[in-house]
């Protein structure tokens, strides 16, 4: 899947062997209005959108392997899986945290200590769940197309035409990948719920889960940062623990997989060029993929 400014499409290889690619007219929520493009407030807007098209992506390439004569996945069973995926990461990574570090609040016996424990069995939950996921066979073709699409971003990024050959010589990692978007989002989260010290459980729960939207929107302003200053050095390192981590999320694709990830590029590419966008229009785009 690719997403430009104005437009965004996807590109499936069917069981026969065919690229079929499909683009779709985009007009960004933060051109509605002014205040949506405030920074924190756009990141959560951009991070909504780039959610919506993902999962309908992942509707368009899972109902391209179904045999034709099975019905197609409804929308009403995707917008259940997108509740209950949703449900599940907020679940996991921020209230099992706290309930856990909640178990063991009186030996702490200080605030500090409590989001300190807290910030580090919530970041330790998120390696463990990406480490796991990473071992599944399943997913490995999956990794493999998230490799092709960072490529092929690369590759248009440095101006190289855009062939699987060139594209493969580029790094499967990048620095406004959403894998390293969601480690930041885990230590950001440290920092955010520190001044709230130690209320009661409910109350902590409660912060967990109405705090997610402020700790994404702050995300996305560091990794929109880091995006654009990614050649300097100091950036590097700070970004370094996430792109290491893209090594679990990625593997390197073949060429036919190059070349899907390429259909969906230029699909966009016959509607708009990116580099010609303001930055607020660009602002959807900063986690790539």
């Amino acid at each position: 899947m690719m997403r430009g400014v104005s437009t965004w499409a996807v590109a499936v290889r069917k069981p026969d062997g065919e690229v079929d690619v499909q683009s779709f007219p985009l007009v960004s929520w933060t051109k509605r209005h002014r205040v949506l493009r405030w920074p924190v407030i756009r990141g959560v807007v951009a991070l909504v959108e780039s959610l919506n098209i993902g999962f309908k992506a992942l509707g368009m390439s899972a109902n391209a392997q179904l045999p034709e004569d099975e019905e197609p996945i409804s929308a009403a069973m995707w917008f259940g899986t997108v509740v209950v995926a949703l449900l599940f990461a907020v679940g996991l990574f921020f209230v099992v945290p706290v309930g856990l570090t909640s178990l063991f609040k009186e030996q702490l016996g200080s605030a500090f200590l409590f989001w300190l424990v807290e910030g580090i069995v919530r970041t330790a939950i998120f390696l463990g769940y990406i480490v796991l996921l990473a071992r599944l066979r399943d997913l490995r073709r999956v990794f493999e197309f998230h490799g092709a699409e960072h490529k092929t971003i690369s590759c248009f990024e440095a101006g190289e035409p855009l062939t699987p050959e060139n594209a493969q010589r580029f790094s499967r990692l990048h620095p406004r990948c959403g894998t390293s978007f969601l480690l930041i989002v885990m230590i950001v989260a440290i920092f955010v719920f520190a001044p709230l010290g130690l209320p009661e459980w409910y109350l902590l729960v409660g912060s967990r889960i109405l705090g997610v939207p402020l700790i994404a929107g702050l995300s996305f302003e560091v990794i929109k940062f880091a995006g654009r200053n990614r050649r300097k050095r100091w950036v590097q390192i700070l970004m370094w623990p996430g792109m290491m981590l893209q090594k679990l999320t990625t593997r390197e694709p073949d060429l036919e997989e190059l070349a899907v990830a390429i259909a969906a590029m230029e699909a966009v590419l016959e509607v708009e060029d990116p580099r010609q966008a303001s930055a607020e229009d660009k602002v959807g785009m900063e986690v790539v993929a």
